[in-house]
Formats: C-alpha cells, structure tokens, sequence
C-alpha cells in the first residue's frame, strides 16, 4: 500500500507541471482562439534560464526564479507583438504554423546561449519534506503542488470575479463586438500570452531541480501539456488541471505497475480515447452550433 501511494503522490506532483503546461494553452485558447505550440518551450525557458542564472551568473534562487519568469514573459510578449500580431489577418492555419516556427527557433536559440549540456540546480529549500512511515513528499513536490494550488485560485477569481477576466473572455468570444465595447482583442491576446508564458516560465523553474534542465524539454513538455488541456476539456482552465493530474497520475501507476518505457505514450493514448468517446474533454461541455 506504501508503495502505491507512494507511486501515487509522485504522480500528482508530475501531472501538476503537466496542468500548468495545459493552463498556458488555455489561457491564449480562451483570449485568441489560438492554439500555442510554442507553449512548452515557455517551460524550457524558464528551467534552462534559472540554471544559468544560478550556474553561471552565481545568483540566488530566490532572485533566479523572478529572472527566468521575466524572460518567459518577455519572449511571450515579443511573440505575440512582433510575430503573431502582424500576421494577424493570417488563416488560422498559418498562425499555428508560426508557433511551430517560434518553437523550434526558441529551441535553437537556447541551444546556442545555454549550451547542449544537461543542468540541475539545487532545490528551493525553505519547505521541509513530508515523511509519513516510509512514504514521503520531497519538498520540490510541495512548491510545485502549492504553486498550482495558488494559481488556480489566482486564475478562477482573474476570469470569474473581475470585470478584465471577463473582457478577455468575451474579446475571444466575440472581438467586434467587444471592440464596440471598449475592449482591445489584441491587448488582451497581448496579456494572454505574457500571463501563459509567465506561468510557463514559472513551472520550468520549479521542475528544473527534479528534472534536468535542457532545451530539449520543450517539445516533450508542449505536448503533454495539449494534451492535458484536451482531455480536461480545451479552454477550461479547471479541466486543464484535472487532465495534467490524471495524465500524471496514469503515467506514474504505468511506469510502477507495468513497465517505465510505456509511460511516455499512455497520456497520449488518454487523448484518443477521449477525442473519440467525449470530444468535448472530460470537463468541457458539446457546444451546438446553428447551420
């Protein structure tokens, strides 16, 4: 039973990189109708950006982290301005092909400034680890649980509660009319790309000290994080969540339970199953569309 729950928390402490991952394609999702596949490459960023600060630049972690963050953030919004913007009047098609583009240059780019090499850095501290009999939470693996805890609590009050939430909301939904209204699509397609690539950033650095940094990371990381956003139910921030956990947690009792090779490829198995069987995700509702 140890073993289980054991096999269990670390589950949930992987699916939570994978929500955070699923959370940065929601939230462009919900702004711009965009999907980001240059969204995982957020996440490499900010682990291989808080190796270099700390590894090479000698600082702190707890200044590290804000600087990796801030250049997650950065790119997102030079992405956005420079790239995605003035293709706006693009086919959609085109704009998901330039995220590819901006993945692979950002890939490229990482190789050339951090190297090829594989990086660790210490882990935050300051948290003790949980021991309960031989079952224990590292405390990397209660940062990461925290900070998804605090940033979904952040993000249901941003688009539920507050009038800016709402506007970034009904700009994807429907951009003319909220244009008449006052509210900017492309400021809020602006602020949805700083806000995915910050929390991007953020879950890069905090799995850097349990997982090798490398600029490699980014493709593997994107798609898990589609795919997590897909099978909880793409848009839903709530979904994004619960589709990176049980992601996780499948992945983890896999690797346990059967065999460690076939982790990799059961979220994505989850994702066929469930685009056959509920298109929707498993928390997003059919939308019905008159013709």
């Amino acid at each position: 039973m140890e073993v289980f729950i054991q096999i269990l928390i670390t589950g949930i402490v992987v699916g939570c990189i994978y929500g955070m991952a699923a959370l940065g394609f929601t939230i462009v999702y919900n702004a711009t109708k965009l999907i980001n596949f240059a969204n995982g490459e957020f996440l490499m960023l900010g682990g291989v950006v808080l190796t270099g600060a700390v590894t090479i630049a000698g600082l702190p972690t707890g200044v590290a982290v804000p600087v990796a963050v801030a250049v997650s953030a950065a790119i997102g919004w030079v992405m956005q301005r420079v790239i995605l913007e003035n293709a706006r009047h693009s086919d959609h098609l085109t704009l998901v092909m330039l995220t590819i583009g901006v993945a692979l240059a950002l890939r490229g780019a990482a190789a050339l400034v951090f190297g090829r090499d594989i990086s660790f850095v210490p882990e935050f501290g300051f948290i003790p680890l949980v021991l309960v009999g031989n079952v224990y939470i590292p405390s990397q693996g209660i940062w990461i649980m925290l900070t998804l805890a605090v940033l979904s609590l952040a993000l249901w009050y941003l688009f539920s509660r507050t009038l800016f939430g709402k506007a970034m909301r009904a700009a994807s939904q429907e951009p003319r009319a909220a244009a008449l209204c006052g509210i900017e699509p492309k400021k809020a397609a602006v602020i949805a790309m700083i806000m995915a690539a910050a929390i991007g950033g953020l879950a890069g650095t905090l799995m850097a000290p349990i997982s090798a940094a490398s600029y490699e990371n980014g493709i593997f990381l994107g798609l898990k994080g589609f795919a997590a956003a897909v099978v909880g139910g793409l848009g839903n921030p709530l979904g994004a969540i619960l589709g990176g956990l049980l992601i996780g947690v499948i992945e983890s009792v896999t690797a346990g339970y059967v065999a460690s090779g076939f982790k990799d490829a059961i979220g994505f198995i989850i994702l066929i199953l469930v685009l056959i069987l509920r298109p929707q995700g498993l928390a997003g509702r059919a939308v019905i569309s008159r013709v």
